[in-house]
């Protein structure tokens, strides 16, 4: 056996860096950035970079074509199509920018104050903005124009108010949802008043969205700012792509380039917004860094790429014949992308576990538990992956199958029951559509078949009124009922295999009892390999025939729960169980509770054994 591994390894790797170098390592990201900043950089250079008076006029020049001294030719007037498209950009980004500061203006405070303070400040506040979106902007727009001169700056201004809605709606549903987290409280317990917990605390969730949504905003804004230009409104000296679109619009047929160039100005602008913004809502919702498709392939075929922090040993043992264990795993490695390239937080394990036998897989919270169970579940997210000289389950090498013949195991050779039953349950459905709809779809049972399983399934688990059960919502239930709920829906297909990930976390003392009861129970009935993952040595103690101990991604030590609790090889082992028994007053109290719970495995352990070996005679006297 390998020594354990005594580095603090970060498995998160390095820093992911900055939305913004984030965003620019996307090409998508990138190319829209880089547009607009070329948009911007004409805008500000204007002067210099124009060839030409936008204003002057050159009758000569009059629906000229494009030449060296004209790139893109006259107008109809005889003005220089391309000074003049280039000085549109000013006037077009300023009105979008003007747009935007006053729908941020009125809208973030607005939204922050109706979501954090509610009541009739967020009656009041919805009212207006449902009450703005319902008026005909348009219409608003003409009589603004009629009475203020044409101004362009006023007409801007009025966009922006009727904007504001979409920024009071968004800020009010992230205040909504994060006013009564932890940290909030605290600050209001800390004595902060309402206006610094919101300058302060609550904004911060706000600055994400906000961007994006003003990404997407400015294109609104530009398209709606042509439109007013191309009906002549808000025209002034200065000439805008709208106008200019007017002009070629009217002339369309004999001199199509005079539309087609400010169009494209226009169009390039308004999605390279568009892409931006959404980029960015990708780049900001992703946590973790996301393996491509080449990288995963590469990682699967065991490139010469190795994680820096990789091990080149193997840790664990094998048991049992591959062909005779419900499940094997042999060199198993996972890998997880950072910044910094892959980072591997399973250094090569080695497991089995027989059909009808208990494995507890036991470790602190990062040793790696619940990796290992992902990936023999094939449920690794898209940032990791994992490499194995060989899974077997039930039987089967399932190493080289793909992910469709992978996710085909589940629900027929494999049950899962996760940790947290009350957030793996979909509030949206009832109890019976979800426990009903794997068996329907997955095991092809009718409607008739599957309800009278599910209700089965319930009944067996210890669900009083399963009828009623059936037709409530998780919201309705009960932490230890919905885990009950959970562990039906996981032997409804009377899997080989019953994987059970921290079962007993969420759940009082009482209740993880029951828990562990009806898990010993299913198992033994239904003669499955039950896998069960938990950082709680007590838990060990109750149900398991062998043990293994995970450290840091490795293997500590396996080997039969008598042995481990009698005689355990490693320190850290050692040191798992004392902290486990903090009850003992002294070391004769801990020695004591040690060789009690290791005689209680003992005996259960014969126990089984016996009752195994009495259900075998029983059947092959039927069987005679």
């Amino acid at each position: 056996m390998t020594s354990p591994l005594t580095d603090n390894i970060d498995t998160r790797g390095v820093r992911r860096g900055s939305a913004f170098l984030r965003l620019l390592r996307r090409p998508a990201g990138a190319i829209s950035f880089g547009v607009l900043v070329l948009v911007v950089l004409v805008a500000v250079f204007a002067q210099w970079l124009a060839p030409h008076d936008p204003n002057f006029v050159d009758l000569s020049l009059s629906r000229a074509l494009p030449s060296p001294e004209h790139p893109l030719g006259g107008d109809t007037t005889g003005r220089d199509v391309l000074s003049r498209l280039i000085w549109g950009t000013q006037i077009t980004l300023w009105g979008a920018m003007l747009a935007i500061v006053v729908a941020v203006g009125l809208g973030v405070p607005s939204g922050l104050a109706a979501g954090y303070l509610g009541g009739a400040t967020d009656r009041i506040g919805t009212w207006v903005s449902d009450a703005l979106q319902s008026v005909p902007g348009m219409i608003i727009l003409l009589i603004v124009a009629a009475n203020s001169g044409n101004s362009f700056n006023i007409l801007m201004v009025t966009i922006g108010v009727f904007m504001a809605p979409g920024y009071f709606r968004l800020t009010r549903s992230t205040v909504l949802s994060v006013r009564n987290e932890a940290y909030v409280d605290a600050a209001r317990v800390s004595g902060l008043s309402n206006t610094r917990i919101m300058g302060r605390h609550i904004i911060r969730q706000v600055y994400a969205p906000i961007i994006i949504q003003s990404a997407l905003t400015a294109g609104m804004a530009m398209g709606m700012q042509a439109g007013l230009q191309f009906l002549g409104i808000g025209g002034g000296t200065t000439p805008g792509w709208g106008a200019m679109m007017n002009e070629g619009f009217r002339v369309m047929r004999t001199d199509p380039l005079l539309l087609l160039w400010p169009s494209l100005a226009l169009g390039i602008t308004i999605a390279a917004l568009a892409v931006l913004g959404s980029t960015l809502a990708d780049v900001i919702s992703v946590k973790t860094p996301v393996l491509s498709r080449s990288r995963r392939r590469s990682l699967s075929a065991e490139s010469t790429t190795r994680p820096a922090n990789a091990t080149s040993t193997t840790t664990g043992s094998i048991s049992h014949v591959a062909v005779e264990s419900a499940v094997q795993l042999e060199n198993l490695r996972v890998n997880y992308a950072t910044a910094s390239g892959p980072v591997e937080v399973v250094h090569g394990i080695t497991l089995d576990v027989a059909p009808g036998e208990v494995l507890g897989i036991v470790g602190e919270s990062g040793s790696g538990k619940s990796q290992t169970v992902f990936s023999m579940l094939d449920l690794l997210p898209k940032s990791g992956s994992y490499t194995a000289d060989a899974i077997w389950i039930g039987g089967q090498n399932v190493t080289a199958l793909g992910r469709t013949e992978r996710a085909r195991l589940l629900g027929h050779e494999i049950g899962y029951v996760p940790q947290e039953p009350m957030t793996n349950l979909d509030p949206s459905f009832t109890i019976g559509h979800q426990l009903t709809e794997p068996l329907r779809s997955v095991h092809r049972m009718s409607r008739t078949e599957a309800k009278a399983r599910a209700l089965a399934m319930l009944e067996r688990v210890g669900i009083a009124n399963p009828t009623a059960v059936m037709r409530s919502y998780p919201h309705e239930l009960s932490g230890g009922m919905a885990q009950r709920v959970l562990i039906a829906g996981a032997i409804s297909g009377k899997p080989s295999v019953l994987v059970a990930d921290e079962p007993t976390t969420a759940l009082d003392v009482t209740v993880q009892a029951e828990v562990l009861e009806l898990l010993r129970e299913l198992q033994r009935e239904y003669r499955m390999a039950l896998i069960i993952v938990t950082h709680n040595f007590g838990v060990v103690a109750d149900i398991c025939d062998r043990v293994v101990v995970m450290r840091g991604g490795s293997i500590e030590e396996i080997g039969e729960a008598a042995q481990i609790f009698s005689a355990p090889r490693s320190e850290y082992t050692r040191e798992l169980i004392a902290a486990s028994l903090d009850g003992a007053e002294s070391r004769a109290e801990l020695d004591r509770l040690h060789a009690a719970a290791a005689s209680s495995a003992a005996a259960d352990h014969e126990a089984r054994s016996a009752a195994d070996a009495a259900a075998e005679a029983e059947l092959k006297e039927v069987r005679a």
